[in-house]
């Protein structure tokens, strides 16, 4: 399910205007199928599970994004950056006048994430604290058999060297807990709702 990262640099999404400074980190295909027109049902997904947090699918899991939680408690990792505290989100003061005055996206609550903006094909939302500052970008894209898919990437920017330490020091746990715990979810979730995704297009349609 991981993509090289061409797979969203090619594609002349919205997001390269604001954030060519980041970096792009990871790129998954997520398993979640669907119509052109299926993107706000994925956006309202993720918001959802934002707010009420991810869950693990085992033990293992669970282990990890706890001590996770625990040592970014402990350090203060999580806590607000200093510089972007008072204005809440960087980006948001680079969103050309179309995006800015368009759809923002959902209210993700306490998640430490902020919508940037959303558009019938990408959704962006951004996080900044004391290590990083990244966006988490969800794209609406054919998937080659005649279908639609959503598409996950990841840009970070480090907040200077201990930033960069940081990124190589969770790499592992990255791979090893938060992605594959991540897309199983959104997969499952993605399938449990297939019926009411289906109802709401019948009922569109007059059906």
């Amino acid at each position: 399910m991981r993509l090289p990262r061409t797979d969203h640099t090619e594609r002349p999404w919205r997001i390269h205007e604001i954030a060519d400074d980041f970096t792009v980190e990871d790129v998954w295909a997520l398993p979640t199928p669907g119509g052109p027109d299926d993107l706000a049902w994925l956006v309202r997904q993720f918001a959802e599970g934002m707010k009420s947090g991810v869950k693990g699918d085992g033990f293992v899991s669970r282990a990890l994004f706890t001590v996770r939680w625990k040592l970014g408690a402990l350090f203060g990792w999580d806590e607000p950056d200093s510089d972007t505290a008072g204005r809440r989100t960087g980006l948001v003061d680079r969103l050309p006048a179309d995006l800015r005055d368009g759809p923002r996206g959902p209210d993700l609550g306490s998640s430490p994430f902020t919508s940037l903006y959303q558009r019938e094909d990408e959704w962006a939302a951004e996080m900044a604290n004391k290590t990083v500052r990244a966006v988490m970008h969800i794209g609406w894209v054919p998937d080659g058999a005649g279908g639609y898919r959503g598409q996950m990437t990841v840009l970070v920017k480090p907040n200077g060297l201990f930033g960069s330490l940081y990124m190589a020091a969770i790499k592992p746990f990255r791979y090893l807990g938060v992605y594959p715990v991540l897309i199983r979810s959104i997969g499952r979730e993605w399938e449990a709702n297939a019926a009411a995704r289906g109802s709401a297009s019948r009922n569109a349609n007059g059906e």
